[in-house]
């Protein structure tokens, strides 16, 4: 059932974070305005206010990175700085995280000093029936996998654009970290392992000049592209980690504890 917008979120704040506008009681149902339309990234934002509930002081909070969990970090700050939340601790999962909340006043830590983390938070590309994930289109795959490997409870934040029937079923890019060396190499085998999917491997580039995007911890990453379902999600995770030269892909399987998923009728939460 799709949680209506006003049901969770307060009234202090702006009429774009509640997502809808309320008629007084005086009106008549003649003169109710008309339904408001929202953005992309403003049903991410509210799935991110919304996944924020799950914060309690004195946590340990994995931060995501990305166009939907920026909001999220934002929100924590903000709480924090209202003093609703206190003691808490961020292991952010990307260069551009840990610059954000910094710059919100989130105090940070690394997997090191906190091996367990009480609670992570992020978006997701794709996500599933099972609520398997497909992640790194931003890049950051290795370092959220890591960091959200080590939550006891992950929840991910998405709008109902990233619900599919399968992974890879949005057409869009399963992304794979890998080392620079020999990258033809290694994405050519990379294709050749879901030729059946009719596979198409691609190195991501960036600038006018196409040079090859490179991750925060120096690799490359190669985009997947398949025109049909890949099968077992398990078997092909086995058959691209086992090849040298792969460092890490994107699909979070069996991961996620609860997805947030925020459309135009609602908020619905799934978990396992």
């Amino acid at each position: 059932m799709a949680i209506p917008y006003p049901h969770f979120i307060g009234s202090e704040q702006s009429a774009m974070e509640k997502g809808i506008l309320v008629p007084s009681l005086s009106s008549s149902s003649s003169s109710l305005p008309p339904p408001v339309i929202l953005t992309q990234d403003e049903l991410k934002k509210i799935a991110a206010y919304k996944a924020v509930e799950y914060v309690k002081s004195g946590m340990v909070l994995g931060l995501g990175t990305g166009s939907t969990a920026k909001h999220a970090v934002a929100r924590i700050g903000e709480l924090l700085s209202q003093g609703k939340l206190k003691n808490i601790v961020g292991i952010p999962t990307s260069k551009m995280t840990h610059e954000q909340a910094v710059s919100v006043g989130i105090p940070l830590s690394d997997l090191d000093s906190h091996p367990v983390i009480d609670l992570a938070i992020d978006g997701a590309d794709e996500v599933d029936p099972y609520l398997n994930l497909v992640k790194g289109r931003g890049g950051s795959l290795l370092r959220e996998k890591m960091v959200e490997g080590a939550c006891k409870k992950f929840v991910v934040i998405v709008d109902e654009t990233k619900m599919v029937n399968h992974l890879g079923g949005s057409g869009l890019a399963m992304p794979v970290e890998i080392i620079p060396f020999c990258w033809k190499f290694t994405a050519q085998r990379l294709q050749n392992l879901f030729e059946d999917a009719g596979c198409v491997a691609k190195l991501r580039t960036f600038g006018e000049k196409a040079e090859p995007f490179v991750t925060d911890n120096g690799n490359y990453i190669v985009d997947l592209y398949f025109k049909k379902d890949i099968g077992d999600l398990n078997v092909a995770s086995d058959a691209i980690l086992r090849l040298a030269g792969v460092v890490e892909h994107g699909m979070f399987l069996d991961m996620a504890t609860t997805v947030i998923v925020a459309g135009e009728l609602g908020v619905k939460v799934k978990t396992k």
